[in-house]
């Protein structure tokens, strides 16, 4: 704005009341505003109800002829305007959110971001769930009240270890109606709108300068209906709230008492303020008189309850506490006690809590001398000095395609954008896969998936996050976040899992493969686990199944005997344990079978699960058996039991135990071979010898 007094320059202000508009013109001089021109009209009907336009052609008229009035006095025409709106339509709500780090590692600036992000999403989905209503509403203002490291309360969660973060969160909405009823009556009024802020914002514009704000100081602004408060504290505005008590209700107690109009004691509560004597007619024509003291008296019980009402919301917007200091503006603070009484609630000195009028406005200039400068300006002139801010606006951008209207406190980011349109927040934020919930000997064990990838996002082409600012007509486009793989595991992986029972054979050990009991069904330890398995890990045999594993037949009247005691089918035989019978021929060797027929029997079940794949494209690897080179050829892939095809290997007579090793560990019969490998095939006797 120019600093010169030409009306084209000028910034208009309006302060649309619920009871009356008024209307502000003036300019900046350096560090001085010029007020050249002011008009107050009040409502023909009830056409505004709580801040809230009701009948928007009405308001409209009301618009245009204050906007005459003006236009008169400066001599010039009005074509632009600042409004505000009402702090009484703003609904704040308070939530308790959580994020689970998924494991204990250091608290980032970003992990407080993502909290603070998902408290607000929270908040404005509890405010709809609460509310029940269709209507779309902007984040005007959120604070964090208090945070939470693993469930304890701390004041600054970064750097610190935790899995789980927590906040309680205060967050302030604005509903779209409001501000698409004030923007079409500013229309209809022949008026385009140049900045809107909020009325709580306007008074602290002026009745809490900035360099204050880093005090937690509550502005109450106490005006017909309801009064509307908010609170600084690190320099910020923290939280907006209203309580649907104000003067109106103390006219009210006057009206009732005096037996006079609501306009009359409207006038008697006024003239309280100032005047020891108040003189008035009542409603029989007859002529009264009512002192300073006894409306004191009289207002006393509501001036108390409008106090205690209020003190409840600074200390509920505060996070439970109370302020440093509390200034009061609007008509209806000026009652006498509040200030008093309010203190007294807050735990304050009388001193710290005071109208602010006149005293705020020593870089206020009013060319119009005669003009009654009290708390009632405060609201009006903060709309337009509002102006020169250049925030508190609102703003267009391009979300995903989408054109989104924000509200604009200087400070937007992606996440406000996100939070305006259907694009959940979690979107942003990458996700687990599936989870591999399955019980184990009884006890519960759930494997989480795999990560998956976080969202991109970019700001006009350029790659963001979640934080990065934006401004009017930015591009944003956000590919979601993806999920991991699902968690996946086999019987084999289980840290209870081994895979070889050892147990002693007529005399020879015999090495078994273990079991696992899923749902009563023996698998092996390539099983998949599925959800909602119970697995129970075997650490034994039972006499049959090693008859049946072994493939042998015992003699009719031959005596099981399982570590010396005599045995049945079901007796159980557990590592290292000694199992002897006779076999039909009387020759059975224990050790020769499993060495031979295990291996065998291996191989045709690997030859046979393979077959569909005779088509695929072959290779050939080299592996190096007992110190010399093998080819391996013929096969798309290759298992440790190709290689008993290509070396020569006595596998028809057993000669001890047979060993069998990997790059120096136990082979397993089906491990993969990619090709370099040592391997080594022995009997235990024959390298012992």
């Amino acid at each position: 704005m120019a600093d010169s007094g030409n009306p084209n320059q000028m910034v208009f202000g309006l302060d649309i009341g619920t009871r009356s508009i008024v209307g502000t013109v003036g300019y900046k001089r350096g560090n001085k505003f010029v007020v050249v021109a002011q008009c107050n009209k009040e409502h023909d009907t009830r056409s505004m109800l709580d801040g809230q336009i009701h009948d928007i052609g009405r308001v409209a008229e009301t618009i245009n002829d204050v906007k005459k009035r003006l236009e008169k006095q400066i001599g010039g025409e009005l074509k632009r305007v600042c409004i505000a709106a009402a702090g009484r339509v703003l609904q704040t709500m308070q939530t308790h959110s959580e994020v689970d780090l998924e494991e204990e590692r250091t608290v980032t600036a970003e992990d407080i971001y993502t909290l603070n992000s998902v408290a607000i999403e929270d908040a404005y989905k509890k405010f709809l769930d609460e509310n029940n209503t269709e209507l779309h509403f902007y984040c005007v203002g959120s604070s964090p009240v208090r945070y939470y490291l693993n469930d304890f309360v701390i004041s600054n969660l970064e750097n610190h270890k935790a899995k789980v973060i927590g906040v309680d969160m205060i967050a302030t909405f604005l509903p779209d109606d409001v501000v698409d009823g004030l923007y079409k009556s500013v229309e209809m009024a022949g008026l385009e709108v140049a900045n809107l802020t909020l009325e709580p914002i306007a008074a602290i514009q002026l009745a809490i300068p900035e360099r204050f704000r880093l005090l937690n100081i509550a502005l109450v602004d106490v005006g017909a209906g309801t009064s509307d408060i908010s609170v600084t504290k690190d320099g910020s505005i923290i939280a907006f709230g209203m309580i649907p008590t104000a003067g109106d209700s103390l006219t009210e107690r006057i009206a009732n008492h005096c037996m006079v109009d609501f306009n009359g004691a409207e006038i008697i509560k006024r003239k309280a303020d100032t005047d020891q004597v108040i003189e008035y007619e009542d409603i029989m024509g007859t002529k009264m008189t009512i002192t300073q003291k006894q409306i004191k008296t009289l207002l006393s019980k509501d001036v108390d309850e409008m106090a205690k009402l209020a003190c409840n919301k600074i200390k509920e917007l505060n996070g439970g506490k109370s302020v440093g200091a509390v200034f009061v503006v609007g008509g209806g603070g000026m009652v006498p006690g509040y200030t008093d009484s309010l203190a007294k609630k807050l735990g304050l000195q009388p001193e710290r809590v005071a109208l602010r009028g006149k005293e705020v406005m020593q870089d206020i200039i009013f060319e119009n001398t005669e003009l009654n400068i009290d708390s009632l300006l405060v609201t009006p002139i903060g709309i337009c000095l509002n102006y020169y801010e250049e925030s508190n606006n609102f703003i267009f951008v391009n979300f995903n395609g989408s054109k989104v209207k924000l509200y604009n406190n200087n400070n937007l980011s992606v996440m406000d954008a996100a939070m305006q349109t259907e694009f959940q927040g979690g979107g942003f934020f990458p996700k687990s896969g599936p989870e591999l919930e399955f019980t184990i000997n009884g006890n519960k064990r759930l494997i989480r998936g795999k990560m998956g990838e976080a969202a991109v996002i970019k700001v006009n082409g350029t790659v963001a996050n979640l934080h990065s600012p934006i401004k009017e007509n930015d591009i944003i486009e956000v590919q979601e976040s993806t999920a991991g793989e699902a968690a996946h595991m086999t019987i084999g992986e289980l840290p209870e899992y081994k895979s070889i029972l050892t147990v002693n054979v007529n005399g020879n050990n015999v090495d078994l493969p273990k079991y696992a009991s899923v749902g009563g069904e023996l698998q092996s330890e390539y099983y998949d686990i599925q959800n909602g398995d119970v697995i129970e890990i075997l650490d034994y045999y039972t006499v049959a199944q090693i008859e049946k594993f072994m493939d042998i037949t015992v003699a009719p009247d031959s005596v099981c005997m399982v570590n010396n005691a005599p045995a049945d089918d079901d007796t159980k035989v557990y590592e290292n344990f000694s199992v002897s019978w006779e076999v039909t021929d009387g020759t059975f060797d224990s050790s020769a079978y499993v060495a031979t027929n295990y291996v065998e029997e291996v191989i045709e079940t690997k030859d046979e699960e393979e077959e569909p794949q005779a088509a695929a494209p072959t290779v050939e690897i080299t592996v190096t058996v007992n110190d010399k080179p093998v080819n391996l050829k013929g096969k798309n892939k290759y298992v440790f039991v190709d290689v008993f095809d290509e070396i020569d290997f006595d596998r028809t007579r057993a000669k001890g135990t047979l060993i069998t090793t990997i790059n120096g560990h136990n082979a397993e019969y089906m491990e993969e071979l990619h090709g370099g490998e040592t391997i080594e095939i022995y009997w235990e006797k024959d390298r012992q010898s």
